[in-house]
């Protein structure tokens, strides 16, 4: 038996984080984790190697289509994917021995195994072998993630019919692709194989991408995409997967009904969102409450209905992103440990890291008129930047959004090169709660694209200088 202050179940990047901060407080701090390696799904087989092919096959574009527009001269690239998995291998492997380390430097103990909530303070791990190992704790954080939603009637093999984590996993770039599912997962990992050479069509239920971002963002982003090539069924719905020869006959029809057409492919990749993971953990024979969408149940500080028990990340209500369950493991260690946690949910950012990207932070236009909030917009276009014409990165714009009366900043909106690390700036700025005035004027060097975010400040709150 170990005593404990904390056990973590689960590593990905709100338990890690969370045990991080819990021993830092001094709390003696213990973490489960099913897989060999830890870091979750983000580090393992979600965030980390998708982010390390995209930039990959990003390269290969460039090298194809971008350098002779610069002035250099180079011979016709070719895919060389085993190289590229293997940067993939070992961007993964960095990560991941580097929250090993972490461990260590900060004193937490690793229990390999699959973690099951006994009752209150206990947690039972069962390892491989099947041996099992009872800690005793005064509390229980559980971080176990997401899961792949699956597609009714669909079978996912990780072959042809693939989820995201068997597309990044090919072993050669396959000639069509059918990408079920127009949201952030799909589009990425469909733009890393449409910029490799493979004919991708996208069918989404809803009548725009990217579901709850900004419609202006949306319409302009696919159209975008649709540039680079990507196809897309809209208001459209897959209801079957048929073996067909070597390859797959994918069913679609209308979303609301109606004739249904065939679309041969070689590979189908399921991307419909992701579920709670909760399966295995003894939720139930604990008490532990889950909501109507089979999330587990928490307060306004992580706490479940069981004392000692709390919840974080993607297992809980909120937006499915690895730094809110950061954010998240932050607040219950500090809980836990006697201060005041707390997570700011209006501003979190979300990132889609295609080329361009797109990043959101805070409310949508459709979001603000919907609440009734009189408001005012301001926009920049890039095509009228400096330095991202002299990178020939002039696609898309920056758009602000700020209460009518007060001016303060409601939302920020970016498509465009880099959008993912400029919508920090508009992060900061509503964290202060700071106005369109306030970020106007302040001074941007020149040249850089951040200049645009500060065109579209002063575009809501008087006139941009440069359109």
């Amino acid at each position: 038996m170990s005593q404990y202050d904390l056990v973590v179940i689960g590593t990905g990047p709100g338990g890690y984080v969370c045990a991080i901060k819990a021993a830092q407080l001094g709390l003696k701090t213990a973490v489960v984790e099913k897989r060999e390696t830890l870091g979750g799904t983000c580090l393992n087989i979600g965030c980390i190697p998708s982010k390390a092919l995209l930039y990959a096959s990003e390269m290969f574009e460039e090298a194809e289509h971008g350098f002779e527009k610069l002035g250099i001269k180079v011979s016709k690239p070719k895919v060389d994917l085993p190289g590229m998995m293997k940067h993939k291998t070992d961007t993964v492997d960095a990560n991941v021995n580097g929250v090993a380390f972490l461990m260590k430097k900060n004193k937490i103990d690793v229990h390999t195994g699959t973690g099951k909530i006994l009752g209150t303070g206990k947690v039972e791990v069962t390892a491989a072998d099947g041996s099992a190992t009872v800690l005793d704790t005064k509390n229980i954080v559980i971080a176990t993630g997401s899961d792949v939603m699956p597609l009714p009637g669909v079978e996912i093999d990780e072959k042809q019919i693939v989820s995201s984590t068997g597309a990044l996993e090919l072993e050669k770039v396959p000639g069509k692709m059918v990408v079920v599912g127009g949201g952030v997962i799909g589009l990425e990992l469909g733009s890393v194989w449409n910029r490799l050479g493979t004919e991708v069509t996208v069918v989404e239920f809803m009548d725009k991408i990217l579901g709850p971002m900004d419609g202006d963002v949306s319409k302009n982003f696919q159209r975008m995409l649709k540039k680079q090539g990507m196809t897309f069924k809209l208001s459209s719905k897959v209801t079957g997967v048929s073996k067909k020869g070597k390859g797959l006959a994918v069913t679609v029809e209308p979303a609301k009904g109606g004739d249904a057409q065939v679309i041969e492919t070689d590979i189908v990749l399921v991307a419909i969102g992701r579920r709670p993971f909760t399966e295995g953990l003894g939720l139930e024979a604990a008490g532990v409450a889950l909501d109507e969408r089979g999330r587990v149940a928490i307060d306004g500080h992580y706490k479940t209905n069981v004392d000692g028990i709390y919840a974080i990340g993607d297992v809980v209500a909120g937006p499915m992103l690895a730094h809110k369950a950061e954010d998240e493991g932050v607040a219950i260690a500090e809980i836990l440990s006697g201060q005041a946690g707390h997570v700011n949910y209006d501003v979190i950012p979300g990132v889609v890291y295609t080329q361009p990207e797109v990043a959101s932070v805070g409310k949508t236009e459709e979001e603000l008129k919907a609440a009734g909030i009189e408001y005012k917009s301001g926009k920049f276009n890039f095509s009228a930047n400096g330095r991202a014409r002299a990178m020939n990165h002039t696609d898309g714009f920056v758009k602000v959004l700020a209460d009518a009366k007060t001016d303060r900043v409601l939302g920020v909106h970016i498509v465009g090169f880099g959008a993912g690390e400029m919508i920090h700036e508009g992060a900061v700025l509503m964290e202060f709660g700071g106005s369109s005035e306030d970020l106007g004027r302040t001074c941007h060097a020149h040249p850089t694209m951040s200049e645009a975010v500060k065109e579209a400040a002063m575009a809501t709150f008087a006139k941009p200088i440069h359109s």
